[in-house]
């Protein structure tokens, strides 16, 4: 059985994640609280494996509480998070803060379809459970700087392209790897698990962390060196040829593999599109998006990346690349972008 505390400081919010937490046969719900600072006393009395922890709250606030939390004795936090420019920018916090995974707060927007989304606050605390959880005294650590890439000529970059997939725990995985991505590298396309309200503050969060221009992709957008695209939440993203070069292309499509953005999406359009020249990175997450359409790259010539297990929050996407025989190599997270950088620099392709 997994453990649940249920943070919140509404009743009417704590009383439908209880219900939906308990119809699963394997959560319990062995408590409930209404600020952090009762939390912190059933924490001990309780012995939780998972919380849900709502943002504001009375006596103090959810972040103040994580940040603490996470410092001292750290565990997986589920985020309950509003759907709002303001909340995108919390929950980013708290993820880089360490917490696991995140939900909408339950609204009006989720009455017409509460079944999907009682399904998706079970799928997440279940993956919660089971995710590595690091201690962080003082949040997301600073990164080092950007690797030096050296290419064989001056448009060698406008012939790759990185696609990166991800999910449970990728913003800031994605974060580590942009991070130590120099200016001149290829153009990357990204397809992170995240909903409409956020990708956008999330593609910011990534330009003023990184030395790269990212963006929240738009479609028709030409893929440019030293650029990064971001699928937006609710869409797919796509790559096309458009002569010698290549454009975004979105999509609103129905959901493959439960999600919208789909990195099996993104990934069969860089197998198609780009194929040789492409370079596949598989990150954390819940499931196995990305997992088949890593093996279409491969199959197409071009090199694949799969964060390992130790490094990964939850090993379910990168991990069933692995078991398929998808990933040419399989890498801690902070040694991937390094090996993308020795790829480009070296010219180097899959053979």
């Amino acid at each position: 059985m997994i453990r649940v505390l249920v943070i919140d400081d509404s009743a009417l919010v704590r009383k439908l994640l209880t219900t939906i937490l308990s119809s699963d046969p394997e959560i319990e719900v062995v408590g409930t609280a209404n600020n952090p600072l009762i939390a912190a006393q059933q924490i001990d009395l309780l012995a939780p494996h998972v919380l849900t922890l709502d943002v504001e709250m009375p006596e103090m606030d959810g972040i103040t509480f994580l940040r603490q939390l996470m410092g001292e004795s750290p565990m997986p936090v589920v985020m309950i998070s509003h759907l709002t420019t303001a909340g995108a920018n919390v929950t980013l916090e708290a993820l880089a803060l360490g917490a696991v995974d995140f939900v909408s707060k339950p609204g009006p927007e989720n009455r017409d379809n509460l079944v999907a989304y009682g399904d998706a606050v079970v799928r997440k605390v279940k993956a919660a459970a089971s995710a590595n959880v690091a201690r962080r005294p003082g949040g997301a650590e600073p990164l080092p700087p950007p690797l030096p890439m050296r290419l064989a000529s001056p448009g060698a970059a406008g012939n790759r392209i990185v696609a990166i997939g991800a999910s449970t725990g990728g913003t800031e995985a994605i974060r580590e790897v942009l991070a130590r991505l120099p200016a001149n590298c290829p153009g990357i396309v990204i397809s992170q698990h995240i909903p409409g309200a956020f990708s956008a503050a999330f593609a910011e969060r990534l330009d003023q962390k990184t030395s790269l221009a990212v963006c929240e992709a738009a479609d028709g957008q030409p893929i440019l060196p030293g650029h990064a695209y971001l699928a937006p939440g609710g869409r797919h993203l796509r790559v096309v040829r458009n002569g010698s070069g290549y454009r975004c292309r979105l999509d609103d499509g129905p959901e493959v593999n439960r999600h919208k953005p789909s990195v099996d999406v993104l990934f069969r359009s860089v197998a198609d599109s780009v194929g040789v020249g492409a370079i596949g990175v598989l990150l954390t997450g819940m499931g196995d998006d990305g997992a088949e359409a890593l093996g279409l790259i491969q199959a197409a010539g071009a090199f694949t990346l799969a964060q390992d297990e130790a490094s990964s929050v939850v090993w379910g996407m990168p991990g069933e690349a692995v078991r398929r025989g998808h990933a040419d190599a399989v890498l801690p997270l902070d040694a991937i972008a390094e090996k993308i950088v020795a790829l480009v620099s070296d010219g180097q392709q899959k053979h």
